[in-house]
């Protein structure tokens, strides 16, 4: 099911579920991660929800253009351009998007440079205006991310899989919620090993570049339909970022994901995030046709 395509000078591996025709929702994931951040299962749950899905991996990240480690070739706007681009040449009209932490940095701003192809936002992780820009009337990052932001972190040796592995799985652990599953984690860094053959610029590069104006002010251009997911114990964008984030954008609704941290939708969440994504883009749609002119 995964091909590339070529968007915006680079190459971009796509994977596409569900039938061709099915509202489309765009999977747009984290730094750091890869497409099989947003799991198979999870993507199954939409496309049986009358979904096509696509996710992709952005650039350094799975099987996409890489770019040597510390080096990235390509900033935040880049990959707004590059979500833009994919969404055309797979035919779409517009996407319905579902991002995770800059993931959500990218919708918010493909919203707002290209309305036409956003059909509806739905955020988790997010902050009003992205990473990179801090607000002093927004809750600080808890005191664990600080620390380990001040931390020189040690690299494991990128020959060595089982110390990789542990790398990976001690690298999510304090951005958890109340669950920290150390071996579906194990599973999804084995994944992540097994397809990615430039680890060390996916975990390096996407940290590194340059997020480029601030735009929470400009985040009451939005129309698009918007739903917010918002962490109960996020770490690094902790409750109150979440409810910014909504307040700032018209009719924008907010649902606080209680045990939660800041990780794509945990599987104990599904049962309530799956019908409420399915919810909001049938809304939408509908929303869309009650607004089209007549002929």
């Amino acid at each position: 099911m995964e091909r590339k395509l070529a968007v915006n000078g680079i190459e971009l591996n796509v994977e596409t579920s569900g039938a061709h025709g099915d509202p489309a929702i765009l999977l747009l994931h984290g730094a750091g991660q890869s497409l099989v951040a947003w799991e198979d299962d999870f993507v199954a749950a939409l496309v049986a929800g009358g979904r096509q899905v696509v996710r992709f991996d952005s650039r350094d990240a799975g099987r996409s253009t890489s770019y040597p480690a510390g080096e990235p070739g390509y900033g935040l706007n880049d990959l707004v351009a590059d979500a833009a681009a994919l969404i055309e040449a797979l035919g779409l009209e517009r996407a319905h998007l579902v991002a995770m932490s800059q993931g959500s940095a990218v919708a918010q701003l493909l919203a707002l440079g290209h309305p036409g192809r956003v059909a509806s936002l739905t955020l988790t992780g997010a902050t009003p205006g992205g990473p990179g820009h801090e607000y002093a009337d927004l809750p600080p990052m808890a005191e664990k991310i600080l620390a380990l932001f001040a931390e020189e972190q040690r690299e494991p040796d990128w020959s060595d899989r089982e110390a990789v592995l542990g790398y990976l799985v001690e690298g999510e652990r304090p951005y958890a919620g109340a669950v920290f599953d150390e071996a579906a984690q194990r599973v999804m860094a084995g994944r992540v090993v097994d397809r990615t053959p430039n680890l060390a610029a996916q975990l390096t590069n996407p940290f590194l570049i340059d997020a480029g104006t601030p735009w929470r002010g400009r985040l009451g251009e939005i129309a698009t339909p918007v739903l917010v997911f918002q962490g109960g114990d996020d770490p690094l964008f902790p409750p109150g970022h979440g409810q910014a984030l909504a307040e700032a954008i018209s009719g924008a609704r907010v649902r606080v994901l209680e045990g939660v941290g800041h990780e794509i939708f945990p599987r104990r969440t599904w049962d309530e995030v799956v019908p409420a994504i399915l919810e909001h883009t049938a809304r939408s749609a509908r929303a869309q046709a009650s607004s089209a002119p007549s002929r």
